[in-house]
């Protein structure tokens, strides 16, 4: 036929003619192992890059005694912030309770997307859900490791001044949700 390109297999389909773009097939699920492997190597990924900037930062560059060190005002300067409750400070308090019912509660809320996420098998999810994962368990590291959230990150611009401060895992934590509840 005129226009067509041939194909380069017998049996297959010609490609589309010049101009005209070819139709994307959907992926097809990944299979619970697959999807299980993807979201633990991502989740693995976002935990050891939360871990080794809150060591680089709290400990290295020496935030915790420091408290604040200005890298470009106002728009990024890393502020020390233990963070004992939820986003925003919400729900803060020194109680052993809260602290390990927060640790509790990333544990099983990672275990649940995962669950999730593996059943539907769409590979954008399982990553998004290794995302949050990774993040929710940095956190709790912190949790269990000095008691509160290592908060450093603190950004301002354009006249507004920014008085919280957050980190890689609050990151990934948002990202994550923010596609998931987008895709669902």
């Amino acid at each position: 036929m005129a226009g067509e390109v041939p194909s380069s297999k017998p049996g297959q389909k010609p490609a589309a003619k010049t101009g005209e773009t070819a139709a994307v097939t959907p992926q097809a699920p990944m299979t619970p192992g697959a999807a299980l492997s993807l979201v633990l190597r991502t989740g693995a990924i976002i935990l050891i890059v939360d871990r080794a900037t809150k060591w680089w930062v709290v400990d290295v560059m020496d935030l915790g005694n420091r408290l604040v060190i200005e890298v470009m005002p106002p728009y990024l300067t890393f502020v020390m912030a233990w963070n004992r409750g939820i986003n925003f400070g919400l729900f803060a308090g020194d109680e052993p309770a809260l602290r390990w019912g927060l640790v509790a509660l990333a544990v099983i809320v990672s275990a649940a997307i995962t669950r999730w996420v593996t059943r539907r098998g769409e590979r954008s999810m399982v990553l998004a859900a290794g995302i949050v994962a990774g993040g929710a368990l940095g956190n709790a590291w912190d949790r269990v490791q000095y008691g509160a959230v290592a908060d450093f990150l603190n950004m301002s611009c354009c006249g507004i001044d920014n008085p919280y401060a957050f980190n890689v895992a609050d990151v990934a934590i948002f990202a994550g949700a923010m596609f998931l509840a987008w895709r669902a």
